[in-house]
């Protein structure tokens, strides 16, 4: 409307249009129609049809001094007898036209078809932007949209709690993406009576490849957990390492690998079971122990037929075990200063005779005082399981 208003100062024209094109369909649709300072009807125009589609196929301005001698003239506005179109150019692709009509014969002139081709161009590159601008803002709509989904999704994956019928035992776990979504996993899985599986998992990356990768990596443990019943001798912590190693390996993203640390708890035999492949040492604090415990392992998708090694360890009443991903030990300060396995193996010493929950809390809350103001740097997620009887 405010260009329809600027060329009422310096042409007297009796309607005015902005007709846009619609590429899909081929049609010219009139987006600003005045006609003595009212809204027109809208109407549309194929492209190559009238003087409006013929400036717009050719890409070229169109004056017509008398429209009845014209062919190509269809006739909208009934008085009119003059016009001039003139197409808005984006480089050489036609966005749509300017088109004026006037009651007059010979109303245009030379010189207004060079002005209005001047503010064409300007008027094309404002609309084209418009339109990009909203066509960006509706396409961050949906993403937001969908990552809204997504981190609901990932969250529902995330176990709620331990299976309710084991007793003596508890866990709690602490999960927070660096981004709207992260890499990191846990489970905790009954396959069998008393026996409980805790799994932690860190997919290489962050963001939505890293949130995908380790669906399908957590899917992979699950599935091979519950064939324990079936197949024991394949189901051993190692075991299921190197069945997950070779299905990711077999997948070929050679830029993600996933390392998990796969922990059993025998609660009728009172072992537990560890193989790792490349989380950080999990930390054992049982009698007057508190310290990691040292299981390398090469991550999984790296390399074709890595195998893994086992360490066992006899349950006490009171024991804690502590599994975090790399992003708790490396959480950084401003200046870069990482947290360390230190700082965290004296937090678990402080914590270590309070509930699985309070540990997993207080483990964060040293890891946010350190960081401060810092955004943080990786996903971060803590487990803690406590023998309680």
């Amino acid at each position: 409307m405010r260009i329809a208003s600027l060329l009422r100062r310096i042409i007297d024209d009796r309607t005015f249009g902005i007709l846009l094109l619609n590429e899909e369909a081929q049609e010219l649709e009139i987006k600003v129609a005045v006609k003595y300072g009212d809204q027109a009807t809208r109407t549309r125009v194929k492209v190559g049809e009238g003087l409006v589609g013929y400036a717009a196929l050719h890409k070229e301005p169109v004056l017509v001094p008398d429209v009845s001698v014209d062919p190509r003239y269809i006739k909208v506005v009934e008085d009119a007898r003059s016009e001039l179109a003139i197409p808005l150019l984006v480089k050489d692709r036609c966005i749509g036209v300017f088109d004026l009509e006037s009651p007059e014969l010979s109303a245009f002139t030379k010189e207004h078809k060079e002005l209005l081709t001047l503010l064409a161009a300007q008027a094309a590159v404002a609309i084209e932007n418009a339109r990009l601008y909203k066509e960006v803002r509706a396409n961050e709509e949906r993403l937001e949209k969908e990552l809204r989904f997504a981190q609901r999704v990932q969250t529902a994956l995330l176990p709620a709690g331990p299976p309710k019928r084991l007793k003596g035992i508890e866990v709690a776990a602490v999960f927070a993406p660096a981004r709207e979504l992260g890499g990191d996993f846990h489970d905790y899985l009954a396959p069998e009576s008393n026996t409980l599986v805790v799994a932690v998992g860190d997919v290489s990356g962050k963001g939505v490849p890293a949130a995908l990768y380790s669906a399908f990596a957590a899917e992979l443990v699950r599935g091979r957990t519950f064939r324990r019943r079936y197949l024991p001798e394949r189901s051993s912590p190692a075991g299921v390492l190197s069945s997950v190693n070779t299905i990711l390996e077999q997948r070929g993203l050679e830029e993600y690998y996933c390392t998990l640390c796969y922990t059993v708890f025998d609660l009728k035999r009172r072992i537990i079971t560890l193989a790792n492949s490349g989380l950080p040492y999990p930390i054992r604090c049982s009698g007057e122990i508190c310290a990691q415990i040292e299981l390398p392992g090469v991550p999984l998708g790296s390399f074709q037929g890595s195998t893994y090694d086992e360490v066992s360890f006899a349950l006490h009443a009171g024991d804690l075990f502590v599994l975090c991903t790399d992003g708790v030990y490396e959480a950084m300060t401003a200046d870069g200063q990482e947290f360390t396995t230190a700082r965290l193996l004296d937090v678990v010493r402080t914590l270590r005779d309070l509930p699985a929950a309070r540990v997993v809390e207080g483990i964060f809350a040293a890891v946010h005082e350190w960081r401060g103001d810092t955004p943080p740097n990786d996903d971060m997620t803590a487990v803690a399981v406590r023998v309680t009887a």
